[in-house]
């Protein structure tokens, strides 16, 4: 059990909470466009895909920068760099977690099995980006925008549009977080000649950019409500989603970085627990 929770640590388990409910909107949403019965059986199995998928994205993460991870003072504290758990251990997890990934959507579906090894790139592939493009977060937000597409696929089968708009919000929604969480490292990348948004353009027109893309994100939300013909309770998750999205912004200044880890966890995480359940219930009565 002691081991368990060092694993949990290390992926940051609780950051799940993030990408789970837009799955969950993309699985209901193909119920309801395509007269289907919930199968528990299918929602259980989604839901142990985005568990091993981001399972094995994280732990590549942290075994691919432990040594960037032990020089900084911020993740020198890692389970890698401090010993807790040795890199090959990790890199047994990322290999496990990936095979029962693949594994999971072989019994969902051909087409979700197909595009597996795809979506475990996109995940996977990430964790290089800050070594050579500024553009890292966004690679991050594509691997997260998968969520709701793949969980839409495992019911219906098919691509439809109103999945793929919702991989947007996603899209928008945590590369505008991503880059306001970089701000911290900011010094420390330019001195490693890591990539990000922050190291090009620097902390306020990065925040800025940041702001531009969490209106874009909303932007998107109100498309999803547009499309699927939102009643009341689906508008009131989409306007407080929007309301914290941009509160996010008023907690952080580009020379007052204290109050990052509340805009980037807290808030991004209940906008997205609310979101989630308000347009499920909506679907459901």
């Amino acid at each position: 059990m002691r081991s368990l929770s060092k694993y949990t640590k290390l992926v940051k388990f609780e950051h799940t909470i993030f990408a789970i409910p837009f799955a969950l909107i993309g699985f209901f949403f193909a119920l309801e466009q395509n007269g289907a019965t919930i199968s528990f059986k299918l929602l259980v199995l989604v839901l142990l895909c985005m568990v091993f998928a981001r399972n094995a994205a994280m732990g590549f993460n942290r075994y691919l920068d432990r040594k960037i991870d032990k020089l900084n003072p911020r993740t020198a504290s890692r389970e890698i760099p401090a010993g807790v758990i040795n890199a090959k251990s990790v890199l047994l997890f990322v290999i496990i977690n990936a095979l029962l990934f693949i594994v999971t959507t072989w019994f969902i579906n051909s087409l979700c099995f197909y595009l597996s090894p795809v979506a475990l790139f996109v995940i996977l592939f990430y964790s290089y980006t800050k070594r050579f493009t500024p553009l890292c977060h966004f690679v991050l937000s594509l691997g997260l925008a998968i969520a709701p597409v793949g969980a839409y696929l495992a019911v219906a089968g098919k691509f439809d549009w109103l999945p793929i708009i919702l991989g947007f919000v996603v899209f928008f929604w945590v590369s505008g977080f991503d880059i306001i969480y970089a701000l911290q490292d900011e010094e420390f990348d330019k001195e490693l000649k890591l990539k990000s948004i922050p190291t090009l353009l620097g902390k306020k027109r990065a925040l800025n950019l940041s702001k531009l893309i969490h209106f874009l994100a909303a932007i998107f939300i109100i498309l999803v409500a547009i499309i699927a013909s939102a009643n009341w309770i689906h508008l009131t998750g989409s306007a407080i989603f929007i309301g914290l999205l941009f509160y996010q912004h008023t907690l952080v200044k580009y020379n007052d970085l204290s109050k990052v880890n509340i805009a980037f966890f807290t808030t991004n995480g209940i906008a997205s627990v609310i979101y989630g359940l308000f347009v499920v219930v909506s679907l459901l009565v």
